[in-house]
């Protein structure tokens, strides 16, 4: 399902330089899939689904937590990166499909570091 978004996203010399730490590795399996699915929902619905954004284009850390590294690999950090790469407009609610899809992109991109 998106294998073409991880085609255009390798060919970017920004997003293919994000790896997940050992660090980042030990979390997901001390916590899990499931929970880490469960903070990446958070971090779209709270962070990045909202029309308006006050700190938009810096409201997603580059380090401390996989999902923050994930969001920056496949430019769901923020919601100019999410228009340019994904093609969902800044400044309208991003509804519960495109949530989802954002969400299940970061889980794969982490899935795929785990392996």
């Amino acid at each position: 399902m998106y294998e073409e978004v991880f085609e255009k996203l390798s060919k970017s010399k920004f997003r293919s330089r994000f790896k997940l730490s050992q660090k980042d590795k030990d979390y997901v399996e001390k916590k899990g899939l499931e929970t880490i699915k469960q903070h990446a929902m958070d971090f779209v619905r709270l962070r990045i689904a909202p029309a308006e954004i006050e700190n938009d284009g810096k409201q997603t850390p580059m380090r401390n937590h996989p999902v923050f590294v994930a969001q920056h690999a496949t430019a769901c950090c923020c919601r100019g990166c999410i228009k340019k790469w994904h093609g969902f407009e800044a400044g309208v609610e991003l509804s519960e499909k495109q949530q989802e899809y954002l969400v299940g992109l970061i889980m794969e991109w982490i899935r795929r570091q785990l392996s």
